[in-house]
């Protein structure tokens, strides 16, 4: 069956892609919450909705651009540089945020829902624009 033959060729090629995807994801979620004045995972924890929604949110704003490299990077040295003009992208976007919220930090310790949708929405609709970016 040359399905299978395809299949089991292609495999350690895909299993290479999720590797590094994944430790790429892992990295921006690192960058990211050392660069937040907050602290996350203790607020996720203690039930802190509004800093799940930022977090989500700006994980996904970074996997939209990953999975766009993915899928058109001609190879992992390609993936990895165009995935780390995406999280630099991503880091931008939050700091730009912060400036124009500067009561942010607040907002999100206190779990106000609003900023958490805003600093996930914000993160997620510029992590799409650059994920259109980085097809051209």
């Amino acid at each position: 069956m040359p399905e299978l033959q395809w299949l089991a060729a292609a495999f350690p090629n895909f299993a290479r892609y999720v590797v590094v995807a994944f430790a790429l994801a892992g990295l921006f979620l690192l960058i990211y919450v050392m660069i937040t004045p907050w602290r996350e995972f203790r607020l996720i924890r203690a039930g802190n909705t509004s800093a799940a929604i930022a977090l989500v949110g700006a994980l996904l704003g970074f996997c939209l651009p990953l999975a766009n490299t993915i899928a058109h990077s001609v190879s992992l040295i390609d993936l990895v540089l165009w995935s780390l003009v995406a999280l630099g992208v991503q880091v931008i976007v939050h700091v730009v945020m912060r400036l124009l919220l500067p009561d942010l930090k607040q907002a999100i310790e206190a779990d106000r829902l609003s900023a958490g949708i805003m600093a996930g929405g914000f993160a997620t609709c510029f992590g799409l624009i650059n994920a259109a970016c980085l097809t051209t």
